[in-house]
């Protein structure tokens, strides 16, 4: 239904609130024809679990009713869309046309699966503000857009949003961006250089923009159910090992045209008709869409035999169950319909004026003697035109004179410059210089393209008239052909881009990651997605988190690489969770809900907070909506305040992440918060290796245990800046006092808690021990060494 870039949202979302913080939020996708509901109860007096939501559907128009004010001084949804969304269009419809029972009916009526697989169908009452946005929703649509939607064709899901990970986007500097999930930070700060690429990017080799669209919205939304993932981990596995599947798939999906996917949206929307004159050439681009439709869907039907013929001898359940779609009968009877209409030689095609051939012999002939008519002055203007140009070049002595044709201006003439002498003759109108040639017309050519266009035009209308029938009985089975489109974008996703990227790289650079209800985030050898891309040579780091160890403090100066390593470890987490392997040498990860991500510093002038003041913000954020499940990266926290308020902050929140479950990496250069590790036996401590050498800092990327081992760095700094001898040894011996009184207060930390940190690695292996994948035998040996160790103390 909707046309143009596939890059650009076709979202429209409809809001309602009610004076119990419930949400009810609908995303209608004109696009792919699907219905995403969702209702949730609001947390946050700020909308973050709404703004997370509208950011992922970047909707074009939003749907709201009358401003009402909200309970508990909330802004309520209409100002929120006013505030943070007015670019996007607002459409304020009456409280009346948000009618839940009207919804119900709308959803049961529209959907193509059983409410009951839903759960619609028992407890819509529990439901009843998404239902009521639903029915605003669709009725905006179906009049601002001309269109009825057809019973039975829409894809709808409930509460989809929810059974997704949740990467922040709410905060001033959200994950999405700190972590390059979709566009480098480069290109968001308005910088130039495009060598550094997103995950979006790096990945986006597939070949359907269905494909394309169905990879952004499962990078900025990942899985969260392990069965589902392992089912796309499965299929990598067969297709990463089987390479005549591989190859033989990647034939067949060429055979689909790029825009698949799309020709679903016109056989779930019929449009009111139009029958004024002066909607004349409105409707003739509407006919030709149909058409151009209808050629699409066939050329696809036609390609469907060859991939289940490539995917009969597959055995993984996902591509056996896209087997035994694409043998679905009635993808035979819808073909065989088309048959009986449009010719065997039809196909579709990108060529603008070999498209409006082929559309306008769509039709077998025989069928409407008025559209033969139109199809023989079709021929005749078009054979006119072709005969014009080769008199031109005979009588101007323009050899070279081509004739491009383009759907907005038609035939035009186009010669290079080179073999102009001199002036144009007279006859040539509209002159422009488009690079080394020049681009003309005539005034002949110009009623030339107006009988052809004419021509094409009734040549459209009278086909569309012709496949009336066809496309009716075609829209009965509508609901076939949405899983069909849904089915292929999810196949080019894993195809062109996960296995086509593991490919292109040497072998075992990626592996499989394993998944865990409440094991451990454990990487072996992990790297940066991205970055190693880029650079020849890239430093794997190792990462291990788990229940007995869920905080690792990382230290290091500046550009050691914190910040990258902080970035690679969730990129890794994202790429698992979307059914993806990951660069690492192993992997294995517990199922994290949400990603949280304090990285960056700078003032927020829109909303006059200093950079300390957004720091704040976005750690009250995390704080309030951590989960036991989440996964928590903060990069220097505290460093735009005084010293003793920062290190203060960062050492209480510390604490306050270590009482939970959930998983965190804090990156600092504090050192006294090393001191966590001795009260604490559940923190880490990791450096990155530095070395020194003439004065200066060799920089290794290498994460080391223990505390960072290059002693006041910043002093080095100082003295290699040129800041005067007598102050930079008045400084060394300042530290050098308050050193030894941390040191001395270290030692006493850990012998008092030396028991407890003993206890703590006991629990740590035996957690690790309780998720291996060892025989008996290993593990009964693993026990035997873990008591020896800790009897005589040496458990590290």
């Amino acid at each position: 239904m909707e046309e143009g870039n596939a890059d650009i949202s076709s979202y429209i979302v409809g809001l309602i609130e009610n004076r119990a913080k419930e949400v009810g939020l609908v995303a209608f996708n004109l696009r792919s024809a699907s219905l995403h509901l969702s209702q949730y109860i609001e947390t946050s007096s700020s909308y973050q679990n709404t703004k997370t939501l509208l950011h992922f559907y970047d909707p074009v128009a939003i749907i709201v009713p009358p401003n009402k004010f909200a309970p508990d001084g909330r802004i309520g949804v209409s100002e929120l869309v006013d505030r943070y969304y007015s670019s996007t269009k607002k459409v304020v419809m009456a409280r009346g046309c948000f009618d839940d029972t009207k919804g119900s009916a709308v959803v049961k009526n529209l959907a193509s699966h059983e409410l009951s697989v839903l759960g619609l169908d028992t407890y819509y009452k529990q439901y009843y503000l998404c239902l009521g946005a639903a029915a605003a929703t669709i009725k905006w649509t179906e009049t601002d857009k001309g269109v009825i939607v057809t019973n039975h064709s829409i894809s709808v899901t409930f509460n989809g949003s929810f059974d997704h990970m949740n990467i922040d986007v709410t905060s001033v500097e959200c994950s999405i961006q700190n972590l390059e999930v979709i566009e480098p930070l480069d290109s968001i700060l308005g910088a130039s250089s495009n060598k550094k690429k997103s995950l979006f990017y790096m990945l986006k080799t597939t070949k359907t923009i269905g494909g394309t669209r169905l990879l952004r919205a499962n990078l900025l939304q990942p899985l969260k159910d392990i069965e589902t993932i392992n089912a796309r981990l499965d299929c990598l596995d067969e297709l990463m090992s089987n390479e005549e599947l591989f190859f033989g798939l990647s034939q067949v999906l060429r055979k689909f045209p790029k825009e698949t996917d799309r020709v679903l949206c016109h056989f779930c929307f019929k449009p009111n008709r139009v029958t004024t004159d002066a909607a004349g050439l409105v409707n003739a681009r509407k006919s030709q869409m149909l058409i151009a439709t209808v050629i699409l869907l066939k050329t696809a039907l036609d390609a469907l035999p060859l991939l289940s013929k490539a995917l009969k001898d597959s055995k993984c359940f996902l591509l056996r169950n896209i087997y035994n779609i694409c043998g679905n009968e009635k993808y035979d009877a819808i073909r065989k319909r088309i048959r009986d209409y449009i010719d065997e030689d039809i196909l579709h095609a990108r060529v603008p004026f070999v498209a409006r051939t082929q559309q306008c012999f769509a039709v077998k002939a025989g069928i409407d003697g008025f559209l033969d008519v139109a199809r023989r002055s079709f021929c005749d203007t078009s054979e006119a035109i072709h005969d014009l140009a080769k008199r031109y070049r005979e009588d101007y002595q323009l050899p070279n004179l081509k004739m491009p044709f383009n759907n907005r201006q038609g035939f035009y003439f186009s010669l290079p410059q080179k073999d102009i002498k001199g002036l144009l003759p007279g006859i040539f109108i509209q002159i422009l210089k488009h690079g080394k040639n020049i681009h003309c017309s005539t005034q002949e050519l110009e009623s030339l393209n107006v009988r052809n266009k004419s021509a094409a035009a009734e040549c459209y209308t009278r086909t569309e008239l012709c496949l009336e029938g066809l496309v009716n009985s075609i829209r009965e089975d509508a609901s076939v052909l949405t899983l069909l489109a849904e089915t292929l974008c999810l196949l080019d996703m894993i195809l062109n881009s996960f296995a086509h990227t593991i490919s292109t790289k040497p072998v075992d650079r990626y592996t499989r990651p394993e998944f865990t209800e409440n094991g451990p985030i454990a990487i072996d050898a992990g790297r940066h997605p991205i970055l190693e891309n880029v650079q020849n040579e890239f430093t794997p780091n190792n990462i291990f988190l788990s229940e007995a160890s869920n905080m690792v403090i990382v230290m290091g100066p500046n550009m050691s690489g914190k910040s990258t390593y902080l970035q690679q470890v969730c990129l890794v987490v994202i790429l698992a969770h979307i059914g993806c392997y990951v660069p690492a040498h192993f992997s294995s990860l517990r199922v994290v809900d949400r990603i949280f991500t304090r990285i960056g510093t700078g003032d927020n002038l829109e909303s006059n907070s200093s950079t300390f003041m957004t720091e704040m913000k976005e750690t009250a954020f995390i704080m309030q909506n951590v989960s036991p499940r989440s996964l928590i990266v903060m990069d220097e926290l505290g460093r735009a305040t005084s010293s003793s308020d920062g290190f203060a902050i960062a050492w209480s929140c510390c604490e306050h992440l270590l009482s939970l479950n959930a998983y965190t990496i804090f990156a600092t250069h504090m050192e006294n918060l090393s001191e966590l590790a001795s009260v604490y036996p559940n923190v880490k401590i990791l450096h990155f290796q530095v070395d020194i050498k003439d004065s200066c800092l060799d920089f290794k990327f290498h994460l080391r245990d223990g505390p960072q081992q290059v002693n006041h760095y910043g002093l080095l700094l100082a003295g290699v800046a040129g800041l005067p001898g007598s102050v930079v040894k008045t400084a060394q011996s300042i530290t050098a006092r308050i050193a030894e009184k941390e040191a001395t207060k270290m030692e006493l930390n850990c012998t008092q808690y030396h028991s407890i940190r003993m206890d703590y690695r006991v629990a740590q292996r035996l957690i690790c021990l309780r998720y291996s994948n060892q025989d008996k035998d290993c593990i009964r040996q693993a026990l035997k060494d873990l008591k020896q160790s800790y009897i005589d103390g040496k458990l590290i």
